[in-house]
């Protein structure tokens, strides 16, 4: 399915927005939360190094590893190379970001997988870890017959783009849950950290959505190499 239109405007809006809320939640979280670190007697600053791995990690390294096919007027060897690099580098903050937590709450004393938040978490980053490997083992290295690949490529396309969509909206879940924390501790419910809060689990969502426009729309023509994102 393609929209008719190019994509390369959506991915220039989707890069904006990929800074905007990478700034934002590092603001966030070194500016009004005190910083990160993985080890610290101050455990809070722990924790802060899960919004900012998941959301620069997963979401948005993972969006532009998507995005690449429709944004890089490469051949589709080199384009096929950058996708499963991004998510890589994408995953591997993920489950570290996903580690942040489990170890924040654990020194915390604060019992795990308690909210729909972190069940929800656990799930994304399992099934994104098997559409990064099923993807490496079809596409790339060994690579799986013609048929498997054809008959496969539909199927990782719709999943990955599933898999994201539900990340981006964790994401969002996540964000409300931490608000709703600090603000049940005393946090200002309109004061600047929670205009933030509020404002980057926005952006989080538009940057999805751009993604996913980017997917829906149709790639730059390469003379040397007639490629659109079903050739995976």
């Amino acid at each position: 399915m393609a929209l008719g239109v190019k994509a390369l405007p959506f991915t220039f809006v989707a890069h904006v927005l990929a800074i905007a809320g990478a700034v934002m939640v590092l603001v966030w979280c070194l500016y009004f939360r005190g910083g990160l670190a993985w080890e610290a007697s101050n455990k809070s600053l722990i924790f802060n190094l899960h919004p900012v791995l998941m959301l620069i990690g997963l979401i948005i390294i993972g969006g532009e590893a998507i995005i690449s096919y429709k944004s890089l007027p490469l051949t589709k060897q080199v384009k096929k190379l950058i996708h499963l690099v991004l998510h890589a580098i994408a995953l591997i903050l993920g489950i570290i970001g996903v580690y942040a937590a489990f170890k924040y709450h654990n020194e915390s004393s604060i019992a795990n997988l308690y909210s729909l938040h972190s069940w929800l978490g656990i799930v994304i980053i399992s099934l994104y870890g098997i559409q990064w490997i099923y993807g490496f083992v079809i596409f790339f290295y060994p690579g799986g017959p013609t048929g498997l690949r054809s008959e496969s490529l539909p199927w990782h396309v719709f999943f990955g783009v599933f898999v994201y969509v539900l990340a981006v909206a964790n994401a969002a879940i996540g964000f409300l849950e931490k608000l709703t924390f600090l603000e049940s501790s005393g946090l200002a419910k309109y004061g600047p950290e929670a205009l933030l809060v509020n404002f980057t689990a926005v952006v989080t969502i538009l940057y999805g959505a751009f993604v996913i426009l980017s997917v829906l729309s149709l790639p730059p023509v390469d003379h040397h190499d007639d490629f659109s994102y079903s050739e995976i």
